[in-house]
């Protein structure tokens, strides 16, 4: 996986997803996203939904596998790439660290509206969409849907530009609500107060 720019947080494959814990994700559509022409063409990827319902899991996997297939990848959370905007511009050298962005194939970017962005943040965040254009692909995971996004970006028309950036032929893909680590956990405890009984 050397064609990975920024290191994956951690080991993660398509193939290892349980897609029998969510009925939500389909594996057959799943697969299709890591298909690399997908990539080339800069279609963008939506996840969405609850913590613990295999948003993380599908980005890392995708990623994974679009970096074995010979592209570019670069994983950050939106707060990094934020703060990474931030003190690049501070530094004069915005300019240069959009280009970097703007270069790879795949932006796998995590925890999509996890935080409140100020206008000069948003504006930051903002300039990586456009740069990348529609040239280049990106894939969000977020557990706040579109409808919330005007929390997270607080200039209504900033807002609406991102979100038309983002979903502009994108594939959307609803992970739910119902947590399956929280469930395997659940699980975990009560085998383990049978083996105990």
């Amino acid at each position: 996986m050397d064609h990975v720019v920024r290191p994956l947080p951690r080991p993660k494959r398509l193939e290892d997803f349980e897609f029998d814990k969510n009925p939500n994700i389909v594996p057959e559509q799943v697969n299709t996203l890591a298909d690399p022409a997908r990539v080339k063409a800069g279609l963008p990827l939506y996840l969405i939904g609850d913590s613990g319902t295999g948003k993380w899991h599908l980005l890392i996997g995708i990623g994974t596998a679009i970096a074995e297939a010979g592209l570019r990848v670069r994983y950050t959370t939106t707060a990094n790439l934020v703060n990474e905007l931030a003190e690049a511009a501070d530094e004069k050298k915005l300019n240069r660290t959009l280009a970097r962005y703007g270069r790879v194939d795949l932006l796998c970017l995590d925890e999509f509206g996890y935080l409140d962005l100020d206008k000069t943040g948003a504006k930051l965040l903002f300039q990586v969409f456009a740069e990348r254009g529609e040239r280049r692909a990106i894939a969000i995971a977020s557990n706040a849907p579109l409808s919330e996004w005007k929390q997270t970006f607080t200039d209504p028309r900033l807002c609406s530009a991102i979100v038309d950036r983002v979903t502009f032929n994108a594939h959307i893909i609803e992970t739910g609500t119902d947590s399956f680590r929280l469930a395997q956990t659940q699980e975990k405890q009560a085998r383990r107060r049978a083996t105990q009984a």
